[in-house]
């Protein structure tokens, strides 16, 4: 994307507002506004949080759901952070079903992303960071997200 690429949103007390991200954005802030309403129809809800061990604030998606015994539940599809003129969105997907994530209709780009990853440490789960500065990719992502809310 960006030849220098650098995190924002380094200070704590300064919260993602709409004003904020679409300043760090720049034109990337149409994407982003794009990405919102989108994650709405899927079911995701956006969650902001500062970070401390990582000094930034970062986004989760989140999905909710009732229970077999009526308790709230929720498990976190992706992960967002802000850079310089992108935001990058990153999704962990179990090793185990890694196999399915090469039947998505993906590009081959991403295909390749998913083959090459490789699994971070017991966990088991390996990581796919795309980097989004416009909605070109849109139907690779969500194709992907809906994929990881389906793993839940």
């Amino acid at each position: 994307m960006k030849d220098t690429k650098k995190q924002l949103l380094r200070d704590s007390a300064v919260e993602p507002t709409n004003e904020v991200l679409a300043e760090a954005l720049g034109e990337a802030n149409a994407a982003y506004v794009a990405f919102l309403q989108e994650l709405a129809s899927h079911g995701i809800e956006l969650v902001w949080r500062y970070y401390p061990d990582g000094k930034a604030w970062l986004a989760k998606g989140q999905i909710y759901w009732t229970g077999v015994r009526g308790g709230k539940k929720e498990a976190t599809v992706f992960w967002l952070s802000i850079w310089s003129g992108f935001f990058k969105v990153t999704i962990y997907v179990p090793e185990k079903a890694r196999a399915e994530a090469l039947q998505l209709p993906l590009n081959e780009e991403v295909k390749q992303m998913i083959l090459n990853s490789q699994t971070m440490g017991k966990f088991q789960f390996f990581p796919l960071v795309l980097e989004v500065s416009s909605s070109e990719g849109f139907n690779d992502l969500f194709a992907l997200l809906d994929f990881r809310k389906s793993l839940r």
